[in-house]
């Protein structure tokens, strides 16, 4: 088990990850978002982020994306849920960046439960432009 920096090679199976944990955490979005934003990660996030995955036994199976202090994508794969990844992956953020932010569906209670556990505190909400969902933004400050 290793986290590691992104390299193109890991796209098919960061992907892979995405697709099986967001179809799960955001299943009250339409299947054409999905398709959007599959591209979106190729195309914009991809490639404006910093990118960390977490591999087990060679295989990419979870990933955090970093901008500045926000984190702008973390999913792992459904399997390895409750295994430590996610902890780890956010563990890792914080080392790098200390207090971090992120927006989150309302309705993904999968992603709300670990960012609460973890200790982000809900600040605001808004609406995603896209879907017109209704997001909440969680900051972290970690303890001194």
């Amino acid at each position: 088990m290793k986290i590691r920096l992104y390299q193109e090679v890991d796209q098919a199976a960061l992907l892979t990850v995405w697709y099986r944990a967001a179809a799960i955490a955001h299943c009250f979005l339409p299947a054409n978002y999905f398709q959007q934003e599959r591209s979106d990660i190729v195309d914009l996030y991809l490639p404006m982020a910093e990118t960390w995955v977490y591999e087990h036994q060679g295989e990419v199976v979870g990933f955090i994306s970093l901008l500045g202090q926000t984190v702008g994508g973390f999913f792992v794969d459904p399997e390895m849920q409750d295994k430590g990844v996610g902890r780890s992956l956010m563990d890792h953020a914080v080392q790098l960046r200390g207090a971090l932010n992120v927006e989150v569906f309302e309705q993904n209670e999968i992603g709300r439960r670990f960012y609460s556990r973890y200790g982000f505190v809900p600040v605001s909400s808004s609406h995603h432009n896209a879907t017109g969902q209704p997001l909440i933004l969680m900051k972290f400050v970690p303890r001194r």
